[in-house]
């Protein structure tokens, strides 16, 4: 990705693009042409950015509950080139859209009940052959979220590690996962 993004105070990593989200874009492969994808847990919008670069024809949906890092995003997409993406809060992406590729670093530190929460909600919403990429830190549970997701009927796989940031890989539940 080669974009200059806005960011500011009272967003995940203000001062520059983190390692985790760094290692998925470099990482995770790159999404289907055609969507929709998500960026759920969006920031500022750096992994929003890069998908609508790397699928510019795709249905681009990027969520927060942060109204600042909402704001940013969209000027982020905006100036990218992606201003018929859709930035919004979760409850405002209609519950029928279906995604063909979900992206986040999600935010592990809201704890493992909500966090299971979350991901259980947009796990559930991933088309019949979609994919999520994850990036979490080994030290805050990738290896124990990895085996949560498996025993909840999502096969997940771990693509890569590098300086301890785990990426992995989650398919949509089938009959037989269930």
């Amino acid at each position: 990705m080669d974009a200059e993004l806005s960011t500011d105070r009272g967003v995940f990593s203000p001062d520059e693009l983190d390692f985790g989200t760094r290692h998925l874009m470099a990482t995770a492969p790159r999404p289907p042409q055609e969507g929709p994808l998500l960026d759920l847990g969006c920031g500022y919008g750096p992994i929003a950015v890069a998908l609508g670069q790397w699928a510019p024809r795709a249905p681009l949906w990027a969520v927060d509950v942060n109204p600042r890092a909402m704001e940013l995003c969209r000027a982020n997409l905006d100036r990218s080139g992606r201003a018929d993406a859709a930035v919004c809060r979760p409850d405002d992406v209609p519950c029928e859209v279906r995604f063909a590729a979900i992206y986040s670093n999600p935010p592990i530190r809201i704890g493992k009940p909500a966090l299971h929460e979350m991901l259980g909600m947009w796990l559930g919403r991933l088309a019949s052959q979609g994919r999520a990429y994850l990036v979490v830190n080994k030290n805050l549970g990738a290896d124990s979220l990895a085996r949560w997701l498996n025993q909840q009927g999502w096969p997940t796989t771990r693509l890569s590690s590098r300086r301890g940031y785990r990426i992995l890989e989650v398919l949509r539940r089938t009959a037989r996962s269930l």
